[in-house]
């Protein structure tokens, strides 16, 4: 279901587009790139800090059991202007402190031009190039998560 909140910013076809993205990004790696959409925290979200709030959505995806522990989430939060990436800890003992901080600002830049999703595209092929470093595909991959966006 397409969330009212965010017809302004993104349409279906971008939604599917992004979520093409994802899928190739993963084609060269072991790894895993979930997109989370939302438009403001719930209720009882609200005191949680940023980097806590990310956590809780990526156990709430199920990012935390991939085989590898190589899952990368992508969360926005439209209501606050707000974005955060967190990535497992199989990830976060290989890439470099700053790694996601630089991804961040080149999302940002695109998001100040209303390009949210060339913003969110080059962010997912960022992380993917990422992964494939560090985590390149082996023969017995399989697509552990869904690609599609998840938006709440």
């Amino acid at each position: 279901m397409f969330k009212n909140f965010l017809k302004k910013y993104l349409t279906e076809t971008d939604l599917d587009l992004i979520a093409a993205r994802i899928g190739e990004a993963e084609r060269t790696t072991s790894g895993e790139i979930r997109m989370s959409i939302r438009h403001r925290r719930h209720w009882n979200e609200r005191n949680l800090p940023l980097h806590e709030l990310a956590i809780k959505e990526f156990h709430r995806l199920q990012m935390h059991r991939t085989k590898d522990r190589t899952g990368v989430l992508i969360l926005l939060l439209f209501h606050e202007r707000k974005f955060h990436i967190v990535a497992d800890e199989g990830i976060q003992q290989k890439v470099d402190e700053g790694t996601w901080d630089s991804i961040a600002e080149t999302m940002s830049a695109h998001f100040r031009q209303g390009n949210f999703r060339d913003g969110i595209c080059d962010a997912v092929g960022s992380v993917g190039a990422i992964l494939t470093t560090h985590f390149p595909g082996k023969a017995d991959d399989r697509d552990e998560l869904p690609n599609n966006v998840d938006v709440g």
